[in-house]
Formats: structure tokens, C-alpha cells, sequence
């Protein structure tokens, strides 16, 4: 059965046409189209792939995904075999080898359910992997040299796109008076929230029976268990520890429960519930700040400058310019993965 919403053509022809207003200027014609086509080729062919694949059973927003990945690499790893000096007759085979990689890694990785960013860090390292094998193949049989090899093995496109992004928002550093008013706003907002949260716990480590933090939420859990049908509460109850799994049970057991708990720190336990659970967003700069934000008022400087010590200068850049609030330019994907990778580390 096809992919419900998925239309590969068009996603295809889209990808080519963003291409088409992104490669570089300053090639030659013939190669700006090389670079065109073999995106939509690529995009096209694993989009058909992975459409007529019955046995993938992923969604559209999946398939999407993966063919999105091939399309990005497939423009950024062509850029490179143009400026690597390697004779054009090579091109396409070592595309079909790096494509074929792509594709395969993310559908597996999609498939097994693997973290984003983590399979785009795998992507990223097999492309390397492909691309640098066939260099070495070509050197070895005599078809380049050591010089063209360095100078293929040196280039990166997707780190010269970074720091072209990032040398332009040092140019136009000079945010808006509004922009930045309204970031300390935001910022004073968040301050005045965290004091409100620590007022409410303190609350609730005062209330009778020296009830916890964890009780109490466990307890707000078992209000909104008590209105769901039975079965689907069984559900969720089923994947909790011995002890709370109890607890939930005793509290739902409890006829009035919600006139014993204070509605202030009811609806505080039931807003961080919400605020704990996956959510898709769009990935935007205001998203990846706030998120940046968030981990610098919960940890010092120096802490999350040794997570990142041993990456490379645009991210701490990137780091860096955002404790002041302001971003540094890095390509979307790249800073969230970026952001996430900080969260993830501390």
C-alpha cells in the first residue's frame, strides 16, 4: 500500500528548485545543473523507493525525512566532488555509492526508531566514510594523485555553508531595539516563573503529611486516569514500578481526591506533565533559543563549555553568541542538533 500523503515527485521537484537558488554562483553553468540534476535524481529515485516499499510501513512525515537527508547530502557532497579536482567521468559513481549509503542508513535508522539526531550523526559519519573510501579507491588505482586526494579529502560544503551563515550574522550582529527588548522581556518572564515554581514547591513540601513532589503529580496523574476508560488507564498503569503503580491505584481509589489537593499546585503538576511530553515542532531560531535559554539559567557557563570543548569552533561560536541571545546563523538542522546534543550532555 502506498504511502498515504507522501507525493515523492513533487517533493522532488521542490528540492531541485531550492537547489537551484542555492548552489553556488560562481560555477560554470554545466556544473550548477550537474548539481541540480543529480539532487532530483536522487531525491526521485529513493522517494519511488521508498513509496512502493510495502514493507517499510513508515509514515509520510518518515518518508520525507529520509528522502530530505538524501537530497541535502546529495547537494553538498556534489559541491565537493566539483571543487575536489577528481575528473567528472567519476562523479556519478562515487554520488551512487553515497546516495545508496544515505538511504539505506536512514531507512534503518527510521525504522528502529533511532533519535534524530543521532541518525543524522550516523548519516553524516558514513557519508564521510563513503566519500574518503572512494577518493583512496581512485588514488589507488592510479587514477588521481596525492595532491588531488588532499584536495578532495579537504573539502566540505556543509561547513562552508555554516560559516558563511555565521560570518554574515557577525555583519548584521546589530539586532532591533524591539528584537532585543523583547528578549529580556522573555527573559525576565522565565525568571519570574522559576520563582513562582520554587514558591509552589516549597507549598507543597509544607502540605500536610509532608506529601512529595512526586506524590502530588502522581496524584494529579490519577484525576485525569480516573475520567479515562478503563482499559486505556490499565494501559498506562501497567508500565510504572511496583510502588507508584500502587500509589495510583490508592489515589484513584479515593472518591474526593480533588478536593484535598490545592488547584494551584494541581494545575502546576499537570502543566509540567504536559511540558515533559514529546512534542513536534517547527525547528525555528526563536525555538532553538528558547531552548538554549532555558539550559543556561539551570547551569553554569563552564559546564556547558566543557560538553562542547573538543567540537568545532563555529559550534562554540554558536554557543557562545547565544548566552548574549543572540544566533550565530548556523543552518537550522545543524544548530538544533547543536542544542539538542547540549541537552543531551548535561
Amino acid at each position: 500500500m502506498a504511502i498515504e500523503g507522501f507525493d515523492y515527485k513533487g517533493f522532488a521537484e521542490s528540492m531541485s528548485e531550492q537547489a537551484k537558488e542555492l548552489v553556488p554562483k560562481d560555477l560554470q553553468p554545466e556544473q550548477q545543473e550537474y548539481i541540480v540534476k543529480t539532487l532530483g535524481n536522487f531525491t526521485m529515485l529513493a522517494g519511488e523507493a521508498i513509496y512502493n516499499d510495502e514493507s517499510l510501513n513508515i509514515n509520510a512525515d518518515q518518508a520525507v525525512f529520509i528522502t530530505q537527508i538524501i537530497a541535502e547530502w546529495s547537494f553538498h557532497k556534489s559541491i565537493d566532488l566539483i571543487h575536489s579536482g577528481i575528473d567528472p567521468q567519476f562523479w556519478d559513481s562515487i554520488m551512487q555509492k553515497i546516495a545508496f549509503t544515505i538511504f539505506e542508513v536512514a531507512k534503518q535508522g527510521v525504522i528502529r526508531e533511532v533519535p534524530q539526531e543521532q541518525l543524522l550523526q550516523a548519516v553524516e559519519h558514513h557519508v564521510v566514510k563513503v566519500y574518503k573510501k572512494c577518493i583512496e579507491d581512485l588514488q589507488k588505482r592510479g587514477m588521481i594523485n596525492e595532491s588531488v586526494k588532499e584536495q578532495a579529502e579537504s573539502q566540505s560544503n556543509i561547513d562552508e555553508m555554516a560559516r558563511k551563515a555565521a560570518e554574515e550574522q557577525i555583519k548584521q550582529k546589530e539586532a532591533p531595539l524591539e528584537e532585543a527588548d523583547n528578549r529580556r522581556k522573555e527573559i525576565q518572564k522565565r525568571r519570574e516563573e522559576v520563582r513562582k515554581q520554587r514558591k509552589l514547591e516549597k507549598e507543597m513540601e509544607a502540605t500536610a503529611g509532608c506529601v512529595t513532589k512526586r506524590q502530588m503529580k502522581l496524584m494529579a496523574l490519577a484525576m485525569l486516569l480516573k475520567i479515562m476508560p478503563r482499559d486505556k488507564s490499565a494501559n498506562i498503569i501497567k508500565d510504572f514500578d511496583g510502588n507508584d503503580k500502587k500509589l495510583l491505584n490508592h489515589y484513584m481509589s479515593i472518591a474526593n481526591l480533588e478536593s484535598l489537593l490545592d488547584g494551584d499546585i494541581l494545575l502546576t503538576c499537570l502543566r509540567e506533565m504536559k511540558d515533559s511530553l514529546p512534542i513536534k515542532r517547527t525547528l525555528s531560531t526563536d525555538t532553538i533559543m528558547r531552548d538554549l535559554l532555558r539550559l543556561y539559567k539551570s547551569n553554569t557557563r563552564d559546564k556547558i563549555e566543557k560538553i562542547i570543548k573538543n567540537e568545532r569552533p563555529l559550534v562554540k561560536r554558536f554557543i557562545s553568541q547565544a548566552y548574549d541571545g543572540e544566533y550565530s546563523g548556523l543552518p537550522l538542522k545543524v544548530a538544533g542538533i547543536v542544542a539538542q546534543y547540549v541537552e543531551d550532555s548535561i
